[in-house]
């Protein structure tokens, strides 16, 4: 590590959810930049406003304070290196692209759609069946390479469309060191002549995010492996513009992969399981895409499940806090080999992260889960017990409804089918004893009743085991839940009572 100081960003497109792969980016850059006491920003790349979507950025912003990954600048938090959404530095990126253009590195292209079309058909082969517009081709284009001063001057004063073009180098070696996978080579030859200003006077991302990183003072950028093809003209364009010097240190995080591939929003839905932070909801369609959150995941778990994809500590700890995580992140613990998904995987972490929370801090997001069902809550206390008792059973949030419904409200239905085959007489006459005797006990408590209950039946010439679920059901409608008797005590003397004499009339009916 230099001295300079940590700065790390992560630069999204509003253009829809956030994917997981985006949002452990966002984690890998946080926990770097914590480590070293640096900065985490957050700038929106939105230099191509054709698939800008509305509600999109401020969706962003709300995933990662759901995160707990609140960035130090951004457009939301204000910060000295601002504006942080591109569309509003667009005159910043000219005076790079004319420099450029000045010093021989990049050219200015006045193709229209319709040369460029058939300049694709004219270089067309088996081998090539996409050609690109690269040194093969430049020298026969409408350019400022192919035509006189005068012209490129005339064309450029009367309103023609052009683009900026770099002007990749013919058979060099660009290469790099990459944090995670070493030293990084490329030929450019290999790399078409990428438009870096549009006609429409915005940077494409390769010239905005290079001159944004100088400006902003970036240290460290980090992103997924699909940017590498890219790399050879960021590096490129760094030494031609600041100096090979002057470019963080970079880092390309494998790609995250689903049942066939690279992991996308097709594979929840075909698999049933959420690739999105947060539900998203497209603006034209109205389809709703399920997120994380919604499904029931703590944003512990989610994080926690999404930094071991991919990271380790060297350790057999999977579980690990967010103060934990800073302590013990490195890059050089980052794998370079894509990570597989798997969402039993992802649930087990659920599982674990509900049970090792503090009840208190379960309560705030498990009301509303119950409320949202028609379980109006009036007892915090009783909820907390509830929990308490429950949270054991459960591996998403969502699973407290089931867990925990029958706590506020008699089941709706009573599993008679479990206990009807067995039921008989005997049984009749015990919980009908059982009733006058929990009727009278001077106390209250799970041990208590579980006493009487053993003795009645001890009494009654039956086993415990043989009564012990048809009261489970009578009291909770169901073959789940917590200790019988924990149940009896929480819901109180009355209730316990009722729902025994309710499932008795309909078992004798």
């Amino acid at each position: 590590m230099s001295n300079k100081k940590v700065r790390v960003r992560f630069a999204p497109s509003p253009t829809g959810g956030l994917h997981l792969g985006g949002v452990r980016t966002v984690l890998y850059n946080y926990l770097f930049a914590k480590k070293y006491g640096g900065d985490f920003i957050v700038r929106i790349e939105d230099t191509d406003q054709t698939r800008f979507v509305p509600g999109a950025e401020a969706y962003i912003f709300s995933c990662l304070k759901w995160c707990g990954l609140e960035p130090d600048e951004s457009v939301q938090h204000g910060g000295a290196f601002g504006p942080y959404r591109q569309s509003e530095r667009k005159e910043i990126y000219r005076k790079y692209a004319d420099q450029l253009v000045a010093e021989g590195h990049a050219y200015y292209a006045f193709d229209t759609p319709g040369e460029l079309e058939q300049m694709r058909r004219q270089y067309r082969t088996e081998e090539n069946p996409s050609p690109q517009y690269d040194h093969k081709v430049r020298m026969q284009m409408r350019n400022s390479l192919t035509l006189d001063g005068d012209t490129v001057h005339g064309l450029m004063h009367s309103d023609t469309p052009y683009v900026v073009r770099i002007k990749m180098p013919e058979n060099e070696t660009v290469s790099f060191n990459d944090m995670i996978r070493g030293e990084v080579s490329f030929n450019t030859s290999l790399v078409d002549d990428k438009v870096l200003l549009k006609a429409d006077g915005m940077p494409t991302y390769h010239l905005a995010v290079v001159v944004d990183d100088h400006l902003m003072e970036i240290s460290h950028a980090f992103r997924g492996e699909e940017w590498l093809p890219s790399a050879p003209v960021h590096v490129l364009l760094w030494k031609y513009l600041f100096g090979w010097d002057k470019m963080p240190q970079w880092a390309h995080f494998p790609l995250i992969l689903g049942p066939n591939g690279k992991l996308s929003k097709r594979d929840g839905a075909k698999y049933g399981f959420p690739v999105f932070a947060m539900n998203w909801t497209d603006p034209k369609t109205g389809e709703v895409t399920e997120g994380f959150k919604e499904k029931g995941f703590l944003p512990e778990a989610f994080i926690n499940l999404l930094a071991v994809l991919g990271w380790n500590d060297g350790t057999e700890q999977e579980l690990f806090s967010l103060e934990e995580m800073i302590a013990r992140f490195s890059m050089d613990r980052v794998h370079s080999a894509g990570a597989k998904f798997d969402y039993e995987k992802a649930k087990w972490f659920s599982h674990e992260w509900i049970k090792k929370s503090d009840t208190q801090q379960l309560l705030p997001v498990i009301k509303p889960v119950l409320e949202n069902r028609g379980i109006i809550i009036s007892d915090e206390a009783m909820l907390q017990k509830a929990i308490e008792l429950t949270k054991d059973r459960c591996t998403l949030l969502t699973d407290f409804y089931e867990q925990t419904a029958y706590f506020f409200a008699a089941p709706g239905t009573v599993d008679l089918d479990a206990v009807q085959p067995k039921w008989n007489e005997a049984k009749v006459l015990f919980f009908t004893e059982l009733i006058r005797n929990y009727q009278l006990a001077p106390v209250w408590e799970a041990q208590e009743l579980e006493h009487q209950f053993k003795e009645i039946a001890v009494v009654n010439h039956l086993k415990p085991g043989e009564v012990m679920l048809p009261l489970r059901i009578m009291l909770v409608g169901g073959k789940f839940g917590p200790g019988v008797f924990d149940i009896a005590q929480l819901i109180g003397r009355e209730e316990t009572i009722k729902r025994i004499e309710n499932t008795l009339k309909l078992l004798n009916s």
